[in-house]
């Protein structure tokens, strides 16, 4: 008879699921032995840059992806990287190892507790199988849900005793298993939905992640060409959904309730696709929607529909709906965009006292955008410099952008490892700041154990300059822990095999970087920054 082992590793093989993230411990060792050679297994330090390199994975490749954390520990180790993968819609299986089951209820060493409360609500589901024989059929169950519309993460605990129990015939059934979703709204709903937009005078499209998740990104353009509209990119846009130099683009709405709706005043119809109605940061109260405008959102999650507090919403596949939409909207003869003109360069800064170099973001943008491959793919974690990077970076293919979708630091290194992981035929570059990267340094190492191609940008300018905004409009200037000075990203690197270069002027940057890119291993280039407003 198959073995819980046997068979977990023959459904995961079914499903995709070969390569795993993880940093074992001893409850997982059991799950471990024996690996697969047709599996991978890719190790990191700390369990937030284990599951960092999988939500990287997992978005840039559209699959599913197993996680594989130590008892309680780990996963709490791992929750803060949780965080951004809930908000972004990525589909992780979280496997947990748990205590024998003899030895749980007395609370020994590395027993999870409670271990399907644990990782809520940043789960879609959590379980804790009651018996050795359901481990198969609940990683079925895991895997399914991570995967059906709305994407996201979902846990599993396993005692690790479990792993060499007998398993039943059937358990062979799971293996065969498909699970699909074709959510559409009826062919009534929809021509309501193209009769609204058909009879808007000055309609707004606004795009988020999930457009980009779900690879319609030339059916909105088509859209926006077709009623002749601006097209946004929603608040903390942790994906793009839209060509940047389309003449259609305006950039990306600010996250807060009062700025988005002085820059849509104007407009009789917005329309929303695949972002929630809106990620809020900054705390500017006013009014949700400019006078005299009506909402419309397309969502793949229901939660997100139902939360929004204005608009109507259509819920189903975000790519099947904008194809259904699409032959039942009227090329409108209104003029189409100008587009926006270019931003003009910067001014280098005067040297500092010491004498060193610096660069302004924005000139380190314009060269990065002049000299990266036209399909490069950027995760980007400089919380300050977001609305020059979205200025001054081309970014024309579906999946070039990654951003943490709840702001919680210490995505950047990580996912950058793991879209490379997923994407090996484009170049990945990781612009990263000096705070953000010291959440997850260790990253460095999978990288260079791996040799995996990225380049690592790090923009160093001694401070948490979006904290520094933030202290500046919350006057609360006088902070304490808003500086961090004393930093060497290129010793770190080394220490941990990563190749290092220092570039802090345009001429310097234009070298290390034409280096880098003919390198297949990790590079880190650490360019010493001034700092600008978000």
């Amino acid at each position: 008879m198959a073995t819980v082992h046997s068979a977990t590793y023959d459904l995961l093989r079914s499903q995709g699921l070969t390569t795993v993230f993880g940093n074992p411990g001893s409850n997982e060792l059991p799950f471990l032995r024996n690996f697969p050679e047709d599996f991978n297994y890719v190790l990191g330090l700390h369990e937030g840059v284990v599951l960092g390199m999988a939500d990287g994975f997992a978005l840039a490749s559209g699959k599913a992806t197993l996680v594989n954390l130590h008892a309680a520990a780990g996963t709490g180790n791992a929750m803060g990287a949780l965080t951004n993968a809930w908000y972004s819609h990525s589909p992780l299986v979280l496997t947990a190892g748990q205590q024998a089951r003899a030895m749980v209820g007395v609370e020994s060493m590395l027993t999870n507790v409670d271990a399907v409360q644990l990782p809520r609500p940043l789960v879609k589901w959590s379980y804790e199988p009651a018996c050795a024989e359901d481990v198969p059929r609940a990683l079925s169950q895991a895997i399914h849900t991570a995967n059906l519309p709305a994407r996201g993460p979902v846990y599993l605990s396993i005692p690790h005793d479990d792993w060499a129990r007998e398993v039943s015939d059937d358990s062979a059934l799971l293996v065969e298993r498909e699970v699909c979703s074709n959510g559409l709204p009826s062919a009534q709903q929809l021509a309501r939905l193209a009769g609204r937009l058909n009879g808007a005078k000055n309609p707004v499209l606004v795009l988020g992640p999930d457009v980009d998740a779900y690879q319609a990104n030339a059916l909105a353009v088509t859209l926006a060409e077709r009623l002749c509209m601006p097209a946004w990119v929603a608040p903390s846009a942790s994906r793009c959904p839209f060509p940047t130099r389309h003449p259609s683009f305006r950039g990306v709405l600010p996250a807060a309730i009062a700025g988005i709706s002085a820059q849509l005043e104007g407009h009789d119809l917005i329309l929303v696709v695949g972002a929630p109605v809106f990620r809020y940061h900054q705390y500017a109260p006013g009014t949700y929607l400019p006078a005299g405008a009506q909402l419309i959102h397309l969502t793949c999650d229901a939660q997100e529909a139902a939360r929004a507090p204005m608009g109507d919403a259509w819920i189903g596949d975000i790519h099947a709906m904008l194809e259904s939409l699409l032959p039942l909207v009227d090329q409108q003869q209104r003029p189409q965009p100008k587009a926006l003109p270019s931003p003009q360069p910067v001014s280098q800064p005067e040297p500092q006292a010491s004498g060193a170099d610096w660069m302004a973001p924005q000139t380190l943008f314009d060269l990065i955008n002049a000299l990266a491959p036209e399909d490069a793919i950027y995760v980007k974690e400089s919380t300050s410099t977001v609305s020059a990077f979205w200025q001054r970076v081309e970014m024309r293919h579906p999946g070039s952008y990654y951003f943490p979708a709840a702001g919680g630091l210490g995505f950047g290194l990580p996912a950058a490892v793991g879209v490379q992981l997923a994407q090996p035929g484009r170049r990945v570059i990781g612009i990263i700041g000096d705070g953000s990267a010291n959440y997850a340094i260790s990253a460095l190492w999978s990288a260079a154990q791996y040799r995996v191609p990225v380049i690592f940008i790090i923009l160093k300018n001694g401070t948490y300059a979006a904290l520094r905004w933030f202290s500046r409009l919350l006057a609360a200037e006088n902070s304490p822990g808003l500086d961090v000075p004393g930093l060497d990203f290129c010793a770190l690197a080394r220490g941990y095999g990563v190749r290092a270069l220092e570039a802090s002027s345009p001429e310097a940057f234009t070298t290390a970087f034409s280096q880098a890119l003919g390198m297949q291993e990790p590079v880190l280039i650490e360019v010493a920054t001034t700092t600008i407003e978000p």
